[in-house]
């Protein structure tokens, strides 16, 4: 029934101290949702008050490689006994009340936990399919968490609700990562020169021998005219800037340059030295 479970991403204390409970879950899949999402940011602390059916194929099938979350999970008969050693709890809610009750948004509630996780377990509390946590459960919680969703359209999936939650504790604990070490998790990488590019940036040479290049074969085709020019190469000039192209990018663009100079028995002028480079570099590629 178990399919075969990725290694656990690590099992430090933050981690291990924030706990997911489910309360009174109709939908056995939606539990294995829940399983995967958590797997999915690196949490694996999945308590289950009351299920209606666990464990069961459909919950497994769901889990897809995170079956050891499921494995691992207490399956409880109340409440009190998921948050009986918690330090804190925080209740997933949609609803105002009449008394107000302390509310967070999802990154709070990332923050809020990560503080209080080294003082002992932190509870996240998710409550049914159909109507989720009761008014008395919500009393047990010290913060509700709202998820600021469309609200014509506000209700979301217990395996949403989860993710959304488990996004933020996940991006809070990588943002705690880069202030005392360099995380690749949230480098950006959209340029060349950014950690990670295959090939470097293009010199400013580079770029200029290029737009010499499409400027003598845009005048071999007929289609500019050096004496009336308009705005067409600085325009141009413009598009290709824009682009930041990297070294075999411009290879790329010079070797087919040259390809229309030879398909039109045009004279290859400027770009007479990039014949070979840009197959090359294509073939690379």
């Amino acid at each position: 029934m178990n399919k075969p479970s990725l290694p656990v991403e690590s099992t430090d204390t933050y981690h291990d101290q924030v706990r997911i409970v489910l309360v009174e879950t109709t939908h056995s899949g939606n539990i294995g949702a829940v399983a995967r999402a958590m797997k999915n940011m690196g949490l694996g602390n999945l308590w289950l008050v009351n299920p209606k059916s666990f464990p069961d194929e459909a919950s497994y099938a769901r889990a897809s490689s995170a079956s050891d979350v499921l494995d691992r999970a207490q399956v409880v008969s109340s409440l009190d006994e998921a948050l009986s050693d918690c330090v804190l709890v925080m209740g997933t809610s949609a609803r105002g009340r009449k008394v107000p009750w302390p509310v967070i948004s999802p990154p709070q509630a990332a923050v809020t936990a990560a503080e209080n996780s080294a003082r002992g377990p932190v509870a996240l509390v998710f409550g049914r399919e159909s109507n989720g946590l009761s008014n008395e459960e919500l009393q047990r919680c010290h913060y509700h968490i709202h998820i600021p969703s469309n609200p014509d359209y506000s209700s979301l999936n217990l395996a949403m609700a989860v993710q959304v939650v488990c996004y933020e504790l996940r991006m809070h604990y990588l943002r705690g990562l880069e202030e005392v070490e360099s995380s690749p998790y949230l480098e950006s990488m959209v340029e060349p020169g950014d950690r990670g590019w295959d090939v470097p940036p293009a010199t400013v040479n580079d770029v200029e021998g290029f737009f010499g290049h499409l400027e003598q074969v845009l005048q071999d085709v007929d289609f500019h005219r050096r004496e009336n020019p308009r705005q067409l190469t600085t325009r141009l000039r413009r598009l290709f800037q824009r682009a930041k192209l990297d070294q075999m990018e411009i290879n790329i663009l010079r070797g087919i340059l040259t390809s229309v100079q030879k398909a039109t028995g045009a004279r290859e002028g400027l770009g007479r030295n990039t014949t070979a480079a840009g197959a090359v570099d294509e073939g690379q590629e």
